[in-house]
């Protein structure tokens, strides 16, 4: 069984068990009818991705950003670029970087300190997310430098033009961790090994012949907009713990269901939509997130580098 099968069969099984976050199948068919067709799904957002230029570069901007595409309970601390999020903040922060300097050399990520990361982005380099973005990125270097002899592009060559082998490789490092468990039973999301697959595509640094086989991308914004659509149920303790701007704690009961719920219910959604993969699910739901209605709400958040 491939890491994304096993991710699949986790997050169905504890969408069947689940008490805090319900999934309402009535409402997939409908929900599945509305979303758009795969030619108007939306790819990476050019003015804030390294999209063109060496493949090497973009192969590094790529592997980078996703390697801290992590923090989302952070978030609300950052200092935000004007009308920016704290994804786009942190994305077009590396961005400058990268068009003012190049990228890093893996040898340089491998010996990056927190206040290099900080003075990229902006932000003070006391920042508890600073020291867990150059822990992540110092992982990175160390694998890039001794896996694929300093070539991110190597990264990518070595997966044979497979989204499940590329996926395989990063799940089993340390900056791409993401493992949690669920009544004893593992639960694997590897959110960002998987996006990394998509992203390098999207840049067009890897022909990958098999990505409608990744699954949806679990994060916290993406449970929130099924919420707020009516396919995920979430109870009423829970969202009143959310509108107060409660923090989830990660691995706990509640967050585990409210990703795996969003993993089952795009799967769900393929099913009634043939033409449409998980990744375009994610693509669509992740967009749809960033509209006002699903930014007035308060949204999930937990403190974790998992997303």
């Amino acid at each position: 069984m491939s890491v994304v099968d096993e991710v699949r069969a986790a997050c169905a099984r504890v969408a069947a068990q689940a008490r805090h976050v319900r999934l309402d199948d009535a409402a997939i068919v409908a929900y599945a009818a509305a979303l758009p067709s795969p030619s108007d799904v939306p790819g990476l957002d050019a003015d804030a991705h390294v999209v063109d230029g060496p493949l090497e570069d973009r192969a590094a901007f790529i592997l980078t950003l996703d390697a801290v595409n992590f923090g989302s309970g952070w978030f609300p601390t950052l200092r935000k670029r004007e009308g920016r999020s704290g994804y786009f903040t942190v994305a077009l922060g590396l961005r400058d970087r990268f068009r003012a300097l190049g990228p890093w050399r893996a040898e340089e990520l491998a010996a990056i300190d927190a206040a290099e990361v900080a003075a990229t982005l902006g932000q003070e380099p006391d920042h508890e997310l600073m020291a867990l973005f150059a822990r992540s990125l110092r992982d990175l270097g160390r694998h890039v430098a001794g896996e694929h002899g300093g070539r991110f592009a190597g990264v990518v060559d070595a997966s044979g033009g497979s989204a499940l082998t590329l996926v395989d490789a990063l799940s089993r490092w340390d900056c791409f961790a993401d493992v949690s468990a669920y009544r004893g039973a593992r639960v694997p999301f590897f959110k960002r090994a998987q996006i990394s697959a998509s992203d390098l595509a999207y840049a067009g640094v890897a022909d990958l012949g098999d990505l409608d086989r990744l699954t949806l991308f679990a994060d916290n914004l993406i449970p929130h907009v099924l919420r707020l659509d009516g396919v995920l149920r979430f109870e009423p303790s829970l969202v009143a713990r959310i509108e107060a701007g409660e923090l989830l704690e990660h691995d706990s009961p509640e967050e585990v269901e409210m990703r795996a719920g969003a993993v089952h219910a795009a799967e769900l959604i393929c099913r009634e939509r043939p033409d449409l993969s998980p990744r375009d699910v994610d693509q669509v739901l992740w967009t749809k997130g960033g509209g006002p209605a699903y930014k007035a709400a308060p949204r999930p958040r937990a403190r974790t580098t998992a997303y």
